[in-house]
């Protein structure tokens, strides 16, 4: 018998005994020397942990080799270590400060008189593969705080010495080594730098502040991305090459659709063609929710600070507001969401149970201030516009209402080609409001419908869920889109609340005609219409469907003889419904059609004289490189056709079905 036995729960199911002190790489090697050489690190339930570490008690424990997918952090975590490693080597006196793992990689800030530039990227990457194939152990030790200030001020590393002070009193100072080399760090690494392997990039050099105020020193921010295997890599590269040919800035100017400017940061000049595709989006919305019995409103765009207090937005959100202060001494605020508003509306007149779900939406222009560094584009703003709503409704409404918003959204989403979604459900935060009675009435029926949400979409559906990542109020699901590159997007929210209505004195009079606080869905579908507008436009590159296109023809001539024609297939395009444009400039055709795919016009009608002579049109579409030829009618019905947005299509098939 041990004297100090853990037992250990393996993936297969078996357990086994051991020391308390027996190490990760001592399980591994125990059971197999080929599973010892392919190991990295262990999870000991579920936490990840550096090989050498004893196991400590009783529990579940996975060996994680290179090709698991927590290893990849992992990778990233030690590839920032050995940049690290590499830059101080080849510049020494450069000062290091954070170097953490991020999504798809890693970077590290360096304090230098001269900062990097990408033309020392290279360099740094050779000297990277040169540590790399040292092959030198990570080992880790705890020090004291004396001994860290000390050494660290000794190196020069002032940086360090900060970040020592700012650790809490009775935590660990762990210290890795890779060599000769070591860093202050949490952990956990793999076993050694080999371990790492080749697929690794250093992508770009950046300015930061540190600890991200700008009041203090500017620092040199270099990035990386670090992956499992070569094909990754060159995947991951692949996709970003593919991300900026779909840059929707780039797109925005090559179709004219709207522009920013320093003037106004972080907010949008829609120019007509943008107006028109923003427009035709949110008509597309309205209908379908009118369909499903929303009512649209329009709240106030400036709202007293007391009624902000009230909401609990003023403790919260405050400095991301925009505030202003009128001459009687009042404090105003634009909006950032629009719920209290509607919470309003929602309260003048009495409403009974008879009358939920009330189902309140509106297209609201909401202000939130984002730091400068932060804008990027339509993706992130200070001004936009949400198609939110909110049903009011009772407890036991709450599954049927979540499943009739579900069905709506991904309804949505396919209309506009996305398949791939992930929907997450998001539970009980440790801080938070209301009983966990209705906690646990609202999570349950949430549950019901994520897997209801599973069963019907399996093959696009995934779903999952994210304990204790709900909002303060009630749980909520998030969808989240896969464009047409892998880039993930989380764009809709459906989020149950308990706790804003009552604080407003929202109630409604149940069958027992006593005053009940009903319960409130915040839903969103697109969630930012602008951000949605810039990920369909990255997710098509551009290539609009025609019903959604601003622009849907363009007809241009071959020849001047033929203008009084192409005039007149302009107007019947017209008659038909279509967006068109004409062009009879004294240009080579070639360039008209050059010039004309680059702004991503879906459809090039030419003209020339045999055309008009015979009422025919050549058809090309943007991206091939044919043209057919139609006859004129025929052209304009089946475009008008194309050209009904989805929802009116369905109409359409089942009115013909009917008749």
């Amino acid at each position: 018998m041990m004297a100090n036995a853990v037992s250990l729960t393996f993936p297969d199911g078996s357990v086994r005994e051991y020391e308390a002190d027996t190490s990760g790489r001592d399980i591994a090697g125990g059971i197999s020397k080929s599973l010892l050489k392919k190991s990295v690190a262990y999870a000991l339930d579920g936490e990840v942990r550096d090989l050498a570490d004893p196991v400590g008690r009783a529990g579940a424990i996975e060996i994680i080799t290179r090709d698991d997918p927590r290893a990849l952090e992992l990778i990233r975590h030690d590839a920032a270590h050995v940049m690290a490693e590499a830059v101080q080597e080849l510049w020494p006196g450069t000062q290091v400060t954070i170097g953490p793992v991020i999504e798809n990689g890693f970077f590290y800030d360096f304090a230098r008189d001269t900062p990097f530039t990408p033309d020392d990227l290279p360099v740094i990457e050779k000297k990277m593969v040169e540590i790399i194939r040292r092959n030198a152990p990570f080992t880790k030790e705890v020090w004291s705080r004396d001994k860290a200030k000390a050494v660290f001020a000794e190196k020069g590393e002032a940086y360090k010495v900060e970040l020592v002070d700012a650790i809490p009193e009775g935590q660990d100072l762990k210290i890795y080594s890779q060599g000769d080399w070591f860093d202050l760090c949490r952990g956990p690494h793999m076993a050694a730098t080999g371990q790492i392997g080749d697929a690794f990039k250093l992508m770009k050099v950046a300015g930061a502040y540190w600890r991200g105020d700008s009041n203090n020193p500017m620092l040199t921010r270099i990035y990386g991305t670090a992956w499992a295997t070569k094909e990754q890599l060159a995947a991951y590269l692949h996709m970003l090459e593919e991300a900026e040919k779909r840059d929707h800035r780039r797109l925005g100017r090559e179709m004219d659709l709207f522009h920013f400017q320093e003037d106004a940061p972080g907010t949008v000049f829609w120019h007509p063609k943008g107006w028109r595709l923003y427009q035709t989006l949110v008509s597309y919305v309205r209908r379908r929710q009118e369909a499903e019995g929303y009512q649209e409103v329009n709240a106030p765009q400036l709202l007293e600070r007391s009624l902000w207090e009230t909401s609990g937005h003023w403790e919260k959100y405050h400095e991301d507001m925009f505030v202003t202060e009128t001459e009687d001494e009042r404090v105003f605020a634009l909006k950032p969401m629009n719920c209290p508003g509607h919470v309003q509306i929602f309260k003048h007149g009495l409403k009974s149970y008879r009358d939920l779900p009330l189902k309140i939406a509106e297209f609201g222009a909401v202000h939130r201030y984002e730091p400068s560094g932060a804008l990027h584009g339509l993706m992130r703003v200070r001004a936009f516009t949400q198609d939110d709503a909110h049903v009011f409704c009772t407890e036991e409404q709450i599954t049927a209402e979540s499943l009739k918003i579900n069905d709506l959204i991904l309804s949505i989403y396919r209309d506009f080609g996305f398949e791939d979604v992930l929907v997450k459900l998001s539970t009980r935060p440790e801080k938070r409001v209301g009983s966990d009675e209705l906690w646990d009435k609202a999570e349950a029926s949430m549950r019901d419908v994520l897997a209801i949400i599973e069963e019907q979409g399996k093959g696009h559906i995934t779903t999952a869920v994210a304990e204790g990542d709900g909002a303060f109020y009630g749980p909520k699901y998030e969808y989240t889109l896969r464009d047409a590159i892998g880039r993930q997007w989380q764009v809709g929210t459906n989020q149950v609340d308990f706790n804003l209505p009552g604080r407003f004195g929202a109630f409604y009079i149940d069958r027992d005609s006593e005053k009940k606080t009903p319960v409130m869905l915040h839903r969103a579908m697109l969630g930012s219409v602008e951000r949605f507008i810039g990920i369909l436009i990255e997710n098509c590159a551009g290539h609009l469907p025609l019903w959604l296109s601003p622009l849907q023809v363009v007809v241009a001539t071959i020849t001047s003889e033929a203008d009084d024609y192409a005039l007149q297939v302009a107007e019947e395009l017209r008659q038909a419904g279509l967006q068109v444009e004409t062009d009879l400039r004294n240009e080579k055709i070639n360039y008209k059609v050059r010039e004309h795919s680059m702004a991503k016009v879906p459809v090039i009608m030419v003209c020339g004289k045999r055309e008009a002579e015979e009422r025919t049109v050549n058809i090309r579409r943007l991206g091939a490189r044919e043209q057919t030829p139609m006859a004129l009618d025929d052209a304009v019905a089946a475009l008008a056709d194309e050209a009904v947005p989805p929802d009116l299509k369905r109409r359409q098939e089942a009115r013909r079905k009917v008749a």
